[in-house]
């Protein structure tokens, strides 16, 4: 696996470069034998230590998790915990995915934008209210089962996944809802 381990304005040294390896290895060995790299950044935010940590797994599915304390090490180990907590429960559906699923995950690539806030920079055009972009970026679309994708949803810790359904090849999007349950929506036409 490769590991990319930095410092946002910190000094990662060689110790702690070489404790991460040690234990992110042991953790994502005891559930996933397929993690092809991971990212490591340890921030400092005020007087806390800030760790983020992304595994990506060769199927395509990625594990995320943040942790944070007054020292390093500290917040580096509450991280390992989230993300073994996040594979500890997803452990039987990962192996079965591992042996459901032959090809990696497919990816589309697909326009991203950011909107301004303020309705008051937005411009008036045709008597329609027309949103100011401010920035534009790519992202990647998986193809994924819906089942895979609550799956993705919970390990990397996002609000909302928008995939490609692998049945019909829609678009789909399943989200958190504020009662706690997941959400899916399917805009296919059922007439």
């Amino acid at each position: 696996m490769r590991y990319q381990i930095s410092g946002k304005q910190i000094d990662v040294g060689d110790a702690l470069s070489t404790h991460v390896q040690t234990e992110l290895g042991e953790t994502i060995d005891k559930y996933s034998q397929r993690p092809t790299d991971a990212t490591v950044i340890f921030s400092k935010n005020a007087h806390e230590f800030i760790c983020d940590a992304v595994v990506h797994l060769s199927t395509g599915l990625t594990v995320q998790a943040k942790g944070g304390s007054t020292e390093v090490y500290a917040a580096f180990e509450q991280c390992k915990e989230r993300m073994d907590k996040q594979l500890r429960r997803y452990k039987r559906r990962l192996k079965d995915h591992h042996k459901d699923r032959v090809e990696p995950v497919a990816f589309e690539q697909a326009g991203m934008y950011v909107l301004a806030a303020d309705e008051d920079e937005w411009e008036a055009q045709d008597d329609a209210l027309q949103p100011v972009i401010i920035a534009e970026m790519e992202t990647s679309v998986p193809t994924l089962s819906v089942g895979e994708a609550v799956m993705q949803m919970e390990l990397s810790g996002s609000p909302l996944l928008v995939f490609r359904n692998e049945k019909h090849g829609g678009v789909n999007v399943v989200h958190r809802r504020d009662d706690g349950n997941v959400g899916w929506i399917d805009p296919r036409n059922l007439s």
